[in-house]
C-alpha cells in the first residue's frame, strides 16, 4: 500500500488562502488535507468546504473534532456536508481534544464518550432508525437525517497517544493520529497499543493506519527553519513530552521551557530544546533534513506522514518546497 504524504492546516487564515493552499498542494501531489480543530481557531468546516471546491482528488478531514464541543448529530452533518461537497472524499476525525477546560467543559469518560459518538454518527449516516441507549448520548426511535448523504460509512480517524485510546482505535477506527510527533520510535509503540483493540474485533492490526503528524518548517535556510520550528514546539511541548516513551528529556526541561512560554518568552523557550528533542516532534530544516525525518517515519511503518502548520516561513513558501523539494525524494 502506498503511504499518504498529508498537510495539516491551521485554521486561522482568511477565505479565499485555504483554496489557494489546497490547488497547490493538490497540484504538487498531496493526497491529504487536515484542518485542525483546535481551541478558540475557525471551526475546520469552514476552511474545509473551501478547499473541497478548489479540489478534486485529496481526501478531506478535520483532526480532530471532539464530542464535548459538538454533538454528534453536529459531527454527523458536519461530516455529511464535507462529503457531499467533496464527492466522497471527507475523513472523520475524533478526539477527546484539549484544552476544553477553558471554555467551562468538562471530559469525562473519555473512551466511552468517543465510542458512543462514533456509534450515534455512523448510525445517522447509515438512516439506521432502531435507536441507541448509551451511557452518554442516545438516539429515540426513528431518529433519522432528513437529507442526502453521500456515504453511509466515511473513514474513521481517532486521535490518541495512550494505550486506552490507541486500543479504542484498533476496535473502531480505520486511522489512529499520533499528534506532535515526528518520532519513528512511537511507530511500533502506537502498533502494539492498536493490537489489543484490533484482537478483540477480530481485526488485522496491520489494517488499520498509523498516522504521524506535527509542526513543520522546511526552509532552503535550515537554521532559520529550526529556530522557527523551536518556537513552535515549545508552546506545545509540555502536553505532548510526557506522552511519549521512548523520549527521555533533560532535567527540568518541560518545567523551564513552560515557564518561559507562560511569560509570553516562546523564542527563549524553543532555544532551550536541543536537536534531538526538535526532531522527536517537529519537521524542520532544510528538504533535505525534513525529507529524511519522513522517510523514517515511513520505513518504520507509517500509513501517513502528516506535515503540520506552519509548514514553512510563509504558509505558501512552506507548501512549495514541500511539493517541489520533499516530496520527490521520499520513497513510498
Amino acid at each position: 500500500m502506498t503511504v499518504e504524504i498529508g498537510l495539516g492546516l491551521q485554521s486561522d487564515k482568511p477565505a479565499g488562502a485555504y483554496a489557494r493552499l489546497a490547488r497547490a498542494a493538490e497540484s504538487h501531489g498531496f493526497d491529504v488535507l487536515t484542518v485542525f480543530g483546535d481551541l478558540m481557531y475557525q471551526p475546520p468546516i469552514f476552511p474545509l468546504l473551501e478547499m473541497a471546491q478548489a479540489t478534486s482528488r485529496v481526501r478531506l478531514g478535520a483532526a480532530c473534532l471532539n464530542p464535548y464541543s459538538m454533538a454528534p448529530y453536529e459531527i454527523a452533518g458536519q461530516l455529511a456536508a464535507l462529503d457531499l461537497a467533496s464527492h466522497g472524499r471527507a475523513y472523520l476525525g475524533l478526539a477527546r481534544g484539549t484544552w476544553l477546560g477553558a471554555v467551562g467543559l468538562p471530559q469525562p469518560r473519555p473512551l466511552t464518550t468517543i465510542e458512543e459518538a462514533v456509534e450515534v454518527v455512523y448510525r445517522l449516516l447509515r438512516g439506521d432508525r432502531t435507536g441507541f441507549t448509551g451511557k452518554v448520548f442516545s438516539l429515540t426511535p426513528d431518529t433519522a437525517l432528513r437529507y442526502a448523504v453521500q456515504r453511509p460509512n466515511p473513514p474513521l480517524l481517532v486521535g490518541a497517544w495512550g494505550p486506552q485510546g490507541a486500543a479504542l482505535a484498533g476496535r473502531i477506527a480505520d486511522e489512529i493520529k499520533v499528534g506532535g510527533s515526528a518520532n519513528p520510535d512511537m511507530v511500533a509503540v502506537i502498533r502494539e497499543r492498536l493490537r489489543p483493540g484490533a484482537e478483540k474485533a477480530g481485526r488485522d492490526v496491520a489494517d488499520i493506519g498509523i498516522v504521524l503528524g506535527a509542526v513543520t518548517v522546511v526552509d532552503t535556510d535550515g537554521e532559520a527553519a529550526r529556530a522557527k520550528a523551536r518556537t513552535e514546539v515549545a508552546m506545545y511541548l509540555a502536553v505532548v513530552a510526557e506522552l511519549d516513551p521512548t523520549v527521555v528529556l533533560p532535567d527540568d526541561l518541560v518545567k523551564r521551557v513552560g515557564e518561559l512560554v507562560d511569560a509570553g518568552e516562546d523564542e527563549a523557550a524553543g532555544r532551550l530544546i536541543p536537536d534531538d528533542v526538535l526532531d522527536r516532534f517537529a519537521f524542520s530544516g532544510t528538504p533535505e533534513q525534513v525529507a529524511a525525518q519522513a522517510q523514517a517515519l515511513i520505513d518504520a511503518g507509517v500509513r501517513r506522514v502528516e506535515f503540520g502548520t506552519p509548514h514553512g516561513l510563509t504558509d505558501e513558501r512552506g507548501v512549495d518546497l514541500l511539493g517541489s523539494a520533499v516530496l520527490p525524494l521520499l520513497r513510498r
